[in-house]
């Protein structure tokens, strides 16, 4: 059976070196420049005909649009409209990455969701953003952030290091979620793969049914990558709303 690891490693294309760093062209920043040309291509030629009467795909990119909106308006209010455009490229992002990772793509096919360095690089920008967001709306009454609004203020030693902590923890959460739902996913899937090449190539009724559990595994995986995205844009939305609104 194949090292179910050995999906994960990042493979250079084009080999490009800084001095001593390493800038190299790899199989994820391939996976990633596929994923925004697809999701720039999907979206500009849906709504090209731009029709009164929405055709399949035109009827496809207004869901999504519909759907973040919706997200939007729900958890951060009417103020949350301005930051639409980014809440929605990092749903998209996310969402490409995560579907682009179940198929079978030559040579530069990778999960780039799978990699903890890319999950945390996309939540610090949301936390850092948040942050700014939150200062630039009320100024350093955002500390208020920090303990609650009407708490005794006898508690303050409790509270203050608990919310730091908390709120300091958000990019590492956020991070954390989306990589470990993907990595473990595709763990499961090439453990069960292993399992179907073996068994099948000396028992052909035995290897039926871990191909058969495969198929749901896969199927379950394809609805874990719609609900990792779902997932952190939502508290992506939250983290704006405490920004915006605070307590």
């Amino acid at each position: 059976m194949a090292n179910p690891i050995e999906q994960f490693k990042i493979q250079p294309l084009v080999p490009l070196k800084v001095g001593s760093v390493d800038i190299s062209f790899t199989n994820s920043s391939a996976m990633m420049v596929l994923s925004i040309c697809l999701i720039t291509l999907f979206l500009t030629l849906s709504v090209r005909s731009r029709a009164l009467v929405p055709g399949r795909w035109q009827s496809m990119a207004e869901v999504f649009y519909e759907f973040i909106a919706g997200m939007l308006r729900d958890n951060v209010g009417q103020e949350g409209r301005k930051y639409f455009p980014f809440i929605f490229s990092l749903f998209m992002f996310v969402l490409f990455g995560n579907l682009l990772g179940m198929m079978p793509i030559p040579v530069i096919g990778f999960t780039y969701t799978s990699h903890v360095i890319v999950t945390f690089a996309m939540a610090l920008v949301v936390f850092v953003g948040v942050t700014v967001i939150g200062f630039a709306r009320h100024g350093t009454h955002y500390l208020r952030m920090f303990f609650p609004h009407g708490a005794p203020i006898a508690t303050a030693v409790i509270l203050i290091p608990i919310e730091l902590i908390s709120y300091f923890s958000r990019p590492f959460s956020l991070a954390v979620r989306l990589f470990a739902n993907m990595t473990v996913g595709h763990i499961i899937l090439k453990v069960m793969g292993g399992f179907v090449v073996s068994l099948g190539a000396f028992y052909l009724i035995p290897g039926v049914v871990p191909f058969a559990f495969l198929s749901a595994i896969t199927v379950l995986e394809f609805g874990i990558a719609l609900l990792q995205a779902y997932v952190f844009t939502i508290l992506s939305c939250i983290y704006l709303h405490d920004a915006i609104h605070m307590h």
